[in-house]
């Protein structure tokens, strides 16, 4: 539609591309990253005292525990 002096701006016309989708991670909820961050650092804490009680015992050092948080914790930061 092509408009002239006589004709008003139509404001609302919907000329304009619509935004796009936000991209959508494997977590079920909408975070930003200071979320999945607090969430990695909740699993660190979850992964550490499940090792303490369970593995650690077998005789399994905590530095594979930490090891296996920041991967995970990195994993749901970026992908999350």
């Amino acid at each position: 539609m092509t408009q002239t002096d006589d004709e008003p701006i139509d404001i609302l016309e919907d000329d304009a591309p619509p935004p796009p989708a936000p991209a959508h991670g494997f977590l079920p909820i909408e975070t930003n990253w200071f979320d999945r961050l607090f969430i990695s650092l909740v699993i660190w804490v979850a992964i550490c005292l499940v090792w303490l009680r369970f593995i650690e015992p077998l005789g399994a050092d905590l530095y594979i525990a930490h090891g296996v948080s920041v991967a995970l914790g990195l994993y749901i930061i970026w992908k999350g």
